[in-house]
């Protein structure tokens, strides 16, 4: 249930807050805009096989990679990665997100056929059981091969403009899948990004990707947006979205959040900062559950899902 009496009005020259019974004295052209954006955030949101009636849902990350920026190689052999599947399940994780490719700031990458090569070993496990999957991948090619399995998400951090023949899948599969936000590429996001507004021209992304997806012939509305921290941000963009995330909620559609373990949280904690930096991910998820964000992308299911137990039960008892 949403429930609220004051909305934020925000635009390149500034914000205010005006109480939801003054809606009337706006312009008429900003009360049409604010009351579609109402109607869009009280809409219920749906993704197949997936409960919204929970939240947050956490999506567990399994990185099937010898680089990835904090557990490359802990999961790449089969019996591992099955282990930590199981782990991720029992500590909460309704989504396992399976990646055979780093996407960490500077990292190379990977051709293909590797990259399908080292997720596939827990693909056939993974059909075998009820888990909620999510492939984390930029390529068609891994898309469509792990489609023979067992795949109910699509987590391309390229905002699926790495491959141009991922929309085509995404159409004829009609898959859902996430649409993420990155500035740049891998190798290039984290030299000295810049916006003149990172909150509204990452709002601009994806209301025009929408747009696009739209007119390619995708009509569903299983899409979960993510702004993609970290990627192509600096601590100030990371913090801004952060604190203003809930603006992404009037685009109508879930939105997910990837905090686990990022660099944000070693600038904000300096000599207090950590190997698996649980603190920072645990606050800052809780932080944006306050927010609404329905979909946590996390290392550590136990520890988070610990901390927000623990909130919820002083905060609403």
């Amino acid at each position: 249930m949403i429930s609220f009496d004051t909305i934020e009005i925000i635009s390149r020259s500034g914000k205010k807050k005006i109480n939801i019974k003054d809606i009337n004295k706006l312009s008429s052209k900003l009360k049409k805009k604010v009351l579609i954006d109402i109607n869009n955030i009280s809409k219920v949101k749906k993704i197949p096989k997936l409960k919204f009636n929970n939240l947050p849902i956490f999506m567990g990350v399994l990185n099937m990679t010898p680089d990835s920026f904090s557990d490359g190689g802990q999961f790449s052999s089969k019996a591992s990665a099955k282990k930590q599947i199981n782990k991720l399940i029992s500590d909460g994780a309704k989504i396992i997100d399976v990646g055979g490719e780093s996407t960490r700031p500077g990292s190379k990458e990977v051709f293909q056929s590797q990259e399908w090569i080292r997720i596939m070993k827990v693909m056939s496990y993974l059909k075998l059981k009820k888990y909620f999957v999510s492939i984390d991948t930029r390529k068609s090619f891994v898309m469509k091969k792990a489609s023979n399995f067992k795949l109910n998400l699509i987590n391309d951090v390229s905002g699926l403009s790495y491959d141009k023949e991922t929309i085509n899948f995404l159409k004829k599969s009609k898959l859902p899948f996430v649409l993420h936000h990155m500035k740049g590429s891998t190798k290039t996001m984290q030299k000295n990004p810049s916006y003149n507004n990172v909150l509204l021209e990452i709002y601009d992304y994806f209301e025009d990707k929408l747009k696009l997806i739209r007119k390619k012939g995708i009509k569903h509305n299983h899409i979960i947006l993510d702004p993609g921290i970290g990627f192509g941000k600096n601590l100030k963009h990371n913090i801004t979205l952060i604190n203003n995330i809930s603006i992404f909620h009037s685009l109508g559609l879930p939105v997910m959040l990837g905090l686990s373990r990022k660099r944000f949280i070693a600038d904000i904690s300096g000599q207090n900062d950590s190997n698996q930096r649980i603190g920072g991910t645990v606050s800052s998820c809780i932080f944006s559950m306050l927010q609404g964000v329905q979909i946590l992308r996390v290392h550590d299911v136990n520890e988070v899902n610990q901390g927000i137990k623990v909130f919820k039960k002083l905060n609403y008892i």
